[in-house]
């Protein structure tokens, strides 16, 4: 007996053991990975492998080279320029359409600067201004020029595409090649390129490119939905030949109690999105619990081989809101009094008019139920005391007036005699 008992323990060992370890994954996966946000300035860029490198304490880092009829200098992520005796000319900013993509070869990163001066440049083909690139290279420049912590320019050349009737060359520059060698930040997590949320099928207010865009990030305040607005609508979109690594959506709520959330739609069960055909992530929320502060809904969709991508939705719960089948309850409710209303008021007209009919001898509008007190109700609106003739007495009295013959004394009186009124009281 203590042998056996010995070998269930053996064999139900490993199964408790998948189920601890699926349990502690999960909750890694929901609490412990960090959304991979997008950096708070725009002087970042993505390596070769999808992962973030932030420059953003580079911004404005000033290098100089010096030439030999002028020297060119980099305000990091903000502007090329070159200084002479001449004066300055503006070879380009750094926008915020984030020109800074991976290199190829021995660069590692691009940058890209544009629309600087136009002068003596005004006939050019583009009439763009002045730009320049920079070739950055982690770590020193290939002939050892560079010596210092924080790097330097390794060699500037420049190309000519302006007007060419000007002599100076330095005037007829349309575009500067800087090569910058300096130590490159650490890289920070994969990026799951090209994947986008938002709230319609061509959007990216949630994430972009991969990245959770700044306010869903983390819970605020200033992006929370109203207590009345029960369901939100998330379209997610992906490149095609990437779109099977996504899978199903999983959610965390705190506090955990308070509010309903359940999620449906295509996206809910983990069909792959594409660019062409959109999946819809249905957020449905209902407040059962009033609340001072929103409450934080941890969305995260994992992503094979990427880091899992993931964002906060918060609402805010002014007041409880009545369940979704309570308000089905009462319509059906009143659905179901109105097909017995109407019902029985069929029945009750139908019933009436064969009663009538077949009973009192009445026809057509005679007959039906309730058309005696209603038209009591008429003649004393209208004052009309004579009420109404049957049918077939009209029918008569246009018969023997529409008579050739001039009508008898005898059927005249008949008449008088047979005279009655409808709806009298």
């Amino acid at each position: 007996m203590m042998q056996s008992q010995r070998d269930l323990l053996v064999e139900s060992a490993p199964c408790s053991c998948i189920v601890i370890i699926v349990t502690v994954v999960v909750a890694q996966v929901l609490v412990g990975v960090s959304s991979v946000a997008v950096p708070s300035s725009n002087c970042y860029a993505l390596d070769n492998s999808s992962r973030i490198v932030d420059f953003s304490s580079w911004i404005g880092h000033f290098f100089e080279y010096e030439g030999k009829d002028t020297d060119v200098v980099i305000r990091f992520c903000k502007d090329v320029e070159t200084r002479s005796q001449t004066g300055y000319v503006d070879f380009g900013q750094f926008n915020n359409f984030n020109h800074f993509v991976a290199g190829s070869g021995g660069v590692d990163f691009v940058q890209g600067y544009y629309n600087g001066d136009l002068l003596n440049c005004e006939q050019s083909y583009d009439k763009l201004g002045r730009t320049a690139q920079v070739n950055i290279i982690c770590g020193s420049c290939s002939n050892g020029q560079c010596k210092g912590e924080l790097g330097c320019i390794c060699n500037v050349t420049q190309e000519s595409s302006c007007s060419s009737h000007y002599e100076i060359q330095e005037v007829n520059t349309k575009t500067v090649f800087v090569e910058l060698a300096i130590p490159c930040e650490k890289p920070g997590p994969r990026a799951f390129e090209g994947f986008t949320v938002g709230f319609h099928p061509r959007s990216w207010e949630i994430v972009y490119n991969g990245m959770t865009q700044l306010g869903y990030e983390k819970s605020h305040h200033e992006f929370s939905f109203a207590t009345e607005q029960t369901q939100v609508t998330l379209y997610m979109t992906a490149i095609a030949s990437l779109s099977t690594l996504v899978r199903k959506p999983m959610i965390q709520i705190l506090p955990e109690k308070g509010l309903k959330v359940t999620l449906s739609g295509s996206g809910a069960t983990g069909s792959p999105p594409t660019t062409l055909t959109p999946t819809l992530l249905n957020v449905e929320w209902t407040c059962q619990e009033a609340r001072d502060t929103p409450y934080e809904v941890n969305v995260t969709i994992p992503i094979e081989g990427y880091e899992p991508v993931q964002f906060f939705l918060t609402k805010i719960c002014e007041h409880r809101q009545d369940q979704r089948g309570d308000s089905t309850r009462g319509w059906a409710i009143f659905g179901i009094i109105s097909c017995i209303f109407i019902v029985t008021s069929t029945l009750f007209c139908v019933g009436g008019f064969i009663y009538k009919t077949r009973m009192e001898r009445l026809h057509g509008i005679d007959a039906l139920p309730g058309m005696t007190y209603l038209t009591a109700c008429l003649e004393t609106a209208s004052g009309v005391g004579n009420g109404y003739s049957r049918p077939e007495e009209n029918a008569s009295g246009y018969a023997s007036e529409a008579s050739w013959e001039q009508p008898s004394a005898t059927a005249q009186g008949t008449r008088k005699q047979s005279t009655r009124n409808y709806g009298s009281i």
